[in-house]
């Protein structure tokens, strides 16, 4: 019985290691024809109507996400988490209204910064094809780090560290 777990443990690891390698391949394939340009935006308007300027001193991660997104909705917290820490705006694209995006945020209990991309303005501005998208910029507003899919809130905070350096 005990060799039988073993086994499975095995099995289950080398499961899990190959599907992170495919993930994560899948991932640089799909952000290939992302937008690799300096940070194209300076200045935003948030769902709540304030206006934010975005700290030109500080690394940024922009995060692309929709509410009907299930992978999204997975990352949510890891965004969240990410805020709390660094400088973070979210872009919810094609999501409905400011009130339904407002909803959405209140009923997940979350608190990060949002654009609403209703007309998709700012997805093809970034070449976005996929959800959730994540770029990350350094100091400068150079992009540093892009990633398409679910990305944990471990892999994101040390991939802010390194745009900090």
């Amino acid at each position: 019985m005990k060799e039988k777990i073993k086994h499975y443990l095995k099995e289950f690891i080398l499961f899990i290691f190959i599907m992170t390698i495919f993930a994560n391949i899948l991932s640089l394939y799909k952000s290939s024809d992302l937008n690799k340009q300096a940070l194209p935006l300076s200045k935003v308007t948030l769902i709540d109507t304030s206006n934010y300027t975005i700290d030109p001193n500080k690394p940024i991660l922009i995060h692309f996400w929709a509410t009907w997104c299930p992978t999204c909705k997975l990352e949510a917290q890891n965004i969240e988490f990410i805020s709390k820490h660094f400088n973070v705006i979210t872009i919810a694209v094609n999501s409905g209204s400011n009130s339904d995006v407002k909803k959405y945020l209140l009923d997940k209990e979350l608190t990060f910064k949002v654009i609403n991309d209703e007309h998709s303005i700012y997805s093809s501005e970034f070449n976005i094809a996929a959800y959730p998208t994540t770029f990350i910029y350094d100091r400068e507003k150079n992009l540093v780090f892009s990633d398409v899919g679910y990305t944990s809130s471990f892999g994101l905070y040390l991939r802010m560290l390194w745009a900090s350096l």
